[in-house]
Protein backbone atom coordinates (compact mmCIF):
# COMPACT_ATOMS: atom_id res chain seq x y z
CA UNK A 1 0.00 0.00 0.00
CA UNK A 2 0.82 3.79 -0.14
CA UNK A 3 -0.03 6.42 1.70
CA UNK A 4 0.26 10.36 1.24
CA UNK A 5 0.00 12.03 4.70
CA UNK A 6 -0.19 16.15 4.89
CA UNK A 7 0.11 18.18 7.74
CA UNK A 8 0.76 21.88 8.22
CA UNK A 9 -2.78 23.36 7.82
CA UNK A 10 -4.35 25.68 9.58
CA UNK A 11 -6.19 29.29 10.32
CA UNK A 12 -3.69 32.46 9.85
CA UNK A 13 -4.16 36.25 9.09
CA UNK A 14 -3.26 37.86 5.26
CA UNK A 15 -0.13 38.48 5.31
CA UNK A 16 1.31 35.18 7.28
CA UNK A 17 2.95 32.48 5.89
CA UNK A 18 2.32 28.54 6.43
CA UNK A 19 4.49 25.30 5.25
CA UNK A 20 2.72 22.39 4.30
CA UNK A 21 4.22 18.35 4.34
CA UNK A 22 3.33 15.82 2.56
CA UNK A 23 4.93 12.77 3.20
CA UNK A 24 4.37 9.45 1.06
CA UNK A 25 4.80 6.13 2.62
CA UNK A 26 4.80 2.12 1.67
CA UNK A 27 5.80 0.27 -1.15
CA UNK A 28 7.42 2.88 -3.22
CA UNK A 29 10.26 2.42 -5.99
CA UNK A 30 10.14 5.51 -7.09
CA UNK A 31 8.16 8.99 -7.38
CA UNK A 32 7.74 10.09 -10.84
CA UNK A 33 5.97 13.20 -9.89
CA UNK A 34 4.60 14.92 -7.02
CA UNK A 35 2.95 17.94 -5.93
CA UNK A 36 -0.08 19.87 -4.67
CA UNK A 37 -3.50 20.73 -5.70
CA UNK A 38 -6.08 22.62 -4.16
CA UNK A 39 -9.92 22.50 -3.78
CA UNK A 40 -12.75 24.92 -2.36
CA UNK A 41 -15.88 24.18 -2.15
CA UNK A 42 -18.21 23.94 -5.88
CA UNK A 43 -14.98 23.98 -7.66
CA UNK A 44 -12.78 21.91 -9.39
CA UNK A 45 -9.15 20.93 -7.37
CA UNK A 46 -6.68 23.05 -9.56
CA UNK A 47 -2.85 22.49 -9.38
CA UNK A 48 -1.23 24.66 -7.35
CA UNK A 49 2.63 23.07 -7.80
CA UNK A 50 3.98 19.76 -8.82
CA UNK A 51 7.33 18.50 -9.29
CA UNK A 52 8.86 16.14 -11.96
CA UNK A 53 11.42 13.51 -11.05
CA UNK A 54 14.46 15.42 -12.82
CA UNK A 55 13.83 18.56 -10.64
CA UNK A 56 11.37 20.10 -13.17
CA UNK A 57 9.01 21.93 -10.95
CA UNK A 58 5.74 23.54 -12.43
CA UNK A 59 3.72 26.91 -10.92
CA UNK A 60 0.35 27.97 -10.90
CA UNK A 61 0.12 31.47 -12.53
CA UNK A 62 -2.35 32.63 -10.39
CA UNK A 63 0.76 32.33 -7.29
CA UNK A 64 2.83 35.02 -8.60
CA UNK A 65 5.63 33.69 -6.84
CA UNK A 66 4.51 33.20 -3.21
CA UNK A 67 4.80 29.32 -3.07
CA UNK A 68 7.74 27.33 -3.06
CA UNK A 69 7.68 23.72 -3.50
CA UNK A 70 10.71 21.55 -2.67
CA UNK A 71 11.40 17.72 -2.51
CA UNK A 72 13.27 15.50 -0.13
CA UNK A 73 13.38 12.49 -2.38
CA UNK A 74 15.17 10.40 0.91
CA UNK A 75 12.73 10.76 3.12
CA UNK A 76 9.90 11.11 -0.11
CA UNK A 77 8.19 14.25 1.30
CA UNK A 78 7.01 16.59 -0.65
CA UNK A 79 6.91 21.16 0.97
CA UNK A 80 5.34 23.81 0.28
CA UNK A 81 6.39 27.11 1.71
CA UNK A 82 3.42 29.69 1.16
CA UNK A 83 4.24 32.80 1.82
CA UNK A 84 1.92 36.55 1.82
CA UNK A 85 -1.49 34.33 2.31
CA UNK A 86 -4.30 35.72 0.71
CA UNK A 87 -8.17 35.14 1.86
CA UNK A 88 -8.25 33.28 -2.00
CA UNK A 89 -5.85 30.66 -0.90
CA UNK A 90 -8.28 29.53 1.60
CA UNK A 91 -8.78 25.68 0.20
CA UNK A 92 -8.55 21.92 1.14
CA UNK A 93 -4.71 21.78 -0.15
CA UNK A 94 -4.26 17.55 -1.66
CA UNK A 95 -0.68 16.00 -2.02
CA UNK A 96 -0.99 13.88 -5.29
CA UNK A 97 2.10 11.97 -6.24
CA UNK A 98 2.32 9.65 -9.45
CA UNK A 99 4.42 6.49 -7.95
CA UNK A 100 5.56 3.42 -8.94
CA UNK A 101 5.71 0.59 -6.58
CA UNK A 102 8.77 -1.77 -8.72
CA UNK A 103 10.63 -1.46 -11.77
CA UNK A 104 8.04 -2.59 -14.18
CA UNK A 105 4.92 -0.89 -12.83
CA UNK A 106 3.27 1.99 -14.69
CA UNK A 107 2.73 5.28 -12.45
CA UNK A 108 -0.31 5.44 -10.33
CA UNK A 109 -1.57 8.03 -8.73
CA UNK A 110 -2.10 8.70 -4.89
CA UNK A 111 -3.65 11.50 -3.32
CA UNK A 112 -3.45 12.38 0.25
CA UNK A 113 -6.94 13.25 2.71
CA UNK A 114 -6.12 17.05 2.19
CA UNK A 115 -5.47 19.65 4.80
CA UNK A 116 -7.28 22.79 5.47
CA UNK A 117 -5.68 25.96 5.09
CA UNK A 118 -7.66 29.25 6.13
CA UNK A 119 -6.78 32.46 5.27
CA UNK A 120 -8.83 35.40 7.35
CA UNK A 121 -9.20 38.99 6.15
Amino acid sequence: QVQLVESGGGLVQTGESLRLSCAASGSIFSIDVIGWYRQTPGKARELVADIINGGSTNYADSLEGRFTLSRDIARNMVYLQMNSLKPEDTAVYYCKAFIRRSRDDLPRAYWGQGTQVTVST
